[in-house]
């Protein structure tokens, strides 16, 4: 697939624009929106008014609903918060860390006959690493083991999806869980 030419984005409103041009043609190169994520170094200055942390559990911030072809959110992970194991429902999504490190666990998809959940590999994001997952890679599971430290990440998906599925690691029993962003939504114009 062709690679569009673009600069690092110096400043997240300059990665919400490369990404908003990324996504005009429906063919997606998923390495070079991986890469372009990557080359945004997190400025908390810049996307501290988009995040809301909760003591109880992790929220989602709509940041940008990218022309009805991506969503951008930013992730606020409070000490020991995480996801369940869950798809995402034939969308891509990147995920990018902003702040602090979170612990990405990926999972086999339930066995039909067993149920049985196998974990396939587990690894330790840091401040600016971006990963990648699409339902062929599996399932996943995210969550800040930190117990002192709070965690933020930008998530991409495309496209935006408004249903996942969850899963039981002791049975794989799976649940429909709905994308509320309404609440914690906060848009701004471009500057």
């Amino acid at each position: 697939m062709e690679q569009t030419e673009v600069m690092k984005p110096e400043t997240l409103d300059d990665l919400i624009k490369v990404l908003h041009k990324m996504f005009e043609s429906d063919n997606i190169n998923v390495e070079e929106v991986q890469n372009i994520m990557e080359a945004y170094d997190s400025n908390p200055q810049e996307w501290m008014e988009f995040a809301k942390f909760d003591q109880f559990r992790y929220t989602r911030n709509l940041v940008d609903e990218g022309n009805g072809k991506f969503n951008l959110m930013i992730l606020c992970w409070g000490e020991g918060h995480g996801s369940s194991i869950h798809d995402h429902t034939d969308s891509h999504c990147f995920m990018k860390l902003l702040q602090g490190q979170l612990k990405e666990t990926l999972f086999e998809w339930p066995d039909k006959k067993t149920c049985n959940m196998v974990q396939k590999s587990q690894r330790i994001l840091q401040t600016n690493q971006c990963a990648y997952i699409n339902d062929s890679f599996g399932l996943h599971r995210v969550e800040n083991a930190s117990h002192t430290e709070c965690s933020a990440s930008l998530h991409l998906y495309s496209p935006p999806f408004k249903t996942c599925q969850t899963f039981d690691q002791r049975t794989g029993h799976k649940n429909t869980m709905f994308n509320y962003t309404g609440g914690l939504s906060r848009f701004r114009p471009f500057k």
